[in-house]
């Protein structure tokens, strides 16, 4: 049989590309993507050519067996997603259950995700955290925000820059205006940027500077109270 390959892709600096998943990708039979137009861009700057097809949220439930098929059949396939780590609020995950079930070895490389840094960027407690993901935009919502708010440990949550603010006005309702958050956006980009503070503070900071890029909440736990507003821009060499 072949091997599955999860590779990770940068979130936003092409040099976080690491060697070896240049070389699998290179190597491998052929390469599942997200989006074949986005990651044709990383694909044509390392110079890599092997075929490339979509595995993406809208079609994985039928591609994954004709996927399987090839695996069986000795070929090695590489799965990559726009940006991080495949089956992290990416498709990855149906298909290297798929894998498991048939006996088919899957190799997971180490790389980008776009929460770890964002979690160590906001200073709050990182021994024990728990990543939500996006969360649901209707049903289910506010069932997620409420057992959050009543978490003993730090929260991680992805959101899109046009939401934020509601988003945080909602935490802030459930958990306290005074409990410790942050917010990181563009990680790894030009225009990397971490504001930490109160719940209260970010929906006033944010309600007059609106964001843009991709968006990371880290949400203290419930005896956590946060610190006056603050901001730290990083910006790549």
């Amino acid at each position: 049989m072949g091997k599955l390959y999860i590779v990770p892709t940068p979130v936003g600096n092409m040099a976080d590309m690491t060697p070896r998943a240049v070389e699998v990708l290179k190597s491998c039979d052929r390469i599942y993507a997200e989006d074949t137009r986005t990651s044709g861009v990383l694909l044509r700057h390392f110079d890599i050519s092997t075929p490339c097809s979509s595995h993406h949220k809208f079609n994985e439930h039928s591609t994954v067996r004709p996927i399987i098929e090839q695996l069986m059949a000795g070929e090695n396939v590489a799965l990559i997603s726009d940006a991080g780590t495949p089956g992290i609020s990416d498709p990855g995950f149906l298909l290297t259950r798929e894998c498991r079930r048939e006996g088919i070895e899957v190799e997971t490389l180490p790389g980008p995700t776009a929460f770890v840094p964002a979690l160590v960027n906001s200073g709050l407690p990182t021994d024990r955290f728990t990543f939500e993901g996006f969360l649901p935009p209707k049903k289910g919502r506010q069932t997620r925000i409420e057992r959050i708010a009543a978490s003993d440990c730090t929260s991680i949550v992805y959101e899109s820059p046009l939401r934020l603010v509601k988003t945080l006005e909602q935490f802030a309702e459930a958990c306290g205006r005074d409990r410790a958050a942050s917010v990181s956006r563009e990680i790894s980009k030009l225009h990397n940027t971490t504001v930490n503070g109160t719940l209260g503070e970010l929906v006033e900071y944010f309600g007059q500077n609106l964001p843009r890029g991709e968006i990371v909440i880290v949400i203290g736990a419930q005896e956590s109270a946060g610190p006056k507003v603050h901001k730290n821009k990083y910006k790549d060499a």
